[in-house]
């Protein structure tokens, strides 16, 4: 069984001869800096993963988007209001930050991709805002014990928009996400990756209310994997906890994607438990990916131990083992490799 035969039995919930992994990282030193102001950056993002590539000869690979961060919307980045950012409109399929990262998708799969899996990074429309909005001010107006400005601002927005009869915030993410739509069908029909790996998160809030969160944001998110879906990619969906942003996994329950990873350590939900709440959908992670976990810190037992211990749980039909989000870029790949022969001997 090659190793693209691998990866679609277990994406398929079939019965595989091992346990694939899957890690990732980020491959520029700052992956918020924007390509089209640093060019030197694509060649950067290129050659990290080809070194990846050739270091560790991943399972699958998901294709990483340094340098793609800053959508480029200028409404979307400025308005000071849910009233302002309801005059978003769509940059278009032909826009070069589309076009480009079509052609960057098809560079890398035109080298890995007919020996393993790709998917292709991209972020939900509230994700590209909290990016986009990284120097909000921390006495924006809003309510008060978000994790960050960011997304305080975006609260604000939403409970702002929640009492427009017109909804016309949900409009506005839903033109973002068409663009995001659009480069999904282009990077799996153009771009040959075999689907996309889509990143969400809630709004981190402690007054944020759940139905009006998922009212403005959900609709955008649905789209962009139903288009993905009819590209016929095979889609992952991933509900990010980087750096300790917590996400109620029951608001993506219904999201239309085939493969789901969340951050199983940090939020406290094994990869069986997930497993079940999804549907028995096929699952990825279970690792912390965090220079405190065992996978970074760890001895080659402790990550032999643990890798038992997950499958365990989580059974070996259907799971692929990988961590609650992106590694530190100086892990040692040889630690991956220890996983993987772990989980191929369990």
């Amino acid at each position: 069984m090659n190793k693209r035969e691998l990866v679609l039995n277990t994406f398929h919930n079939e019965e595989t001869e091992r346990v694939p992994v899957g890690f990732w990282f980020h491959f520029a030193k700052n992956e918020l800096e924007d390509v089209f102001e640093k060019p030197e950056l694509l060649s950067i993002n290129l050659e990290g993963h080809r070194k990846f590539y050739r270091e560790f000869q991943p399972d699958f690979v998901k294709i990483m988007t340094d340098g793609f961060f800053a959508y480029p919307n200028e409404v979307f980045r400025k308005a000071a209001s849910a009233a302002e950012l309801k005059a978003t409109k769509p940059i278009g399929e032909g826009h070069p930050w589309i076009r480009k990262q079509i052609e960057f998708a098809k560079t890398l799969t035109g080298e890995f991709g007919k020996e393993v899996l790709c998917f292709y990074n991209i972020f939900s429309p509230a994700t590209l805002f909290k990016f986009l909005r990284t120097n909000a001010i921390a006495d924006s107006g809003q309510k008060a014990g978000a994790a960050n400005p960011q997304d305080r601002l975006l609260a604000g927005f939403i409970e702002e928009g929640s009492r427009d009869t017109d909804r016309g915030l949900a409009g506005a993410f839903a033109a973002v996400a068409s663009d995001l739509a659009a480069l999904a069908e282009g990077v799996i029909t153009e771009g040959g990756a075999d689907g996309i790996y889509y990143s969400v998160q809630d709004v981190a809030d402690p007054g944020i209310d759940s139905a009006a969160q998922q009212a403005a944001l959900a609709p955008g998110d649905h789209a962009v994997l139903e288009a993905a879906n009819k590209a016929g990619g095979l889609n992952i969906l991933h509900i990010c906890g980087y750096a300790g942003h917590s996400n109620k996994l029951d608001h993506f329950v219904d999201y239309p994607a085939q493969v789901i990873n969340w951050a199983a350590c940090f939020e406290g939900i094994k990869l069986g438990e997930g497993k079940r709440l999804f549907g028995g959908r096929p699952v990825i992670g279970g690792f912390d990916n965090t220079r405190e976990g065992i996978l970074y810190s760890g001895s080659r037992k402790e990550i032999e131990e643990e890798t038992g211990r997950l499958l365990s749980e989580s059974g070996r039909v259907g799971v692929a083992l990988g961590a609650d989000c992106t590694l530190p870029r100086d892990i040692d790949y040889r630690r991956l490799e220890w996983v993987r022969q772990a989980a191929r001997n369990a």
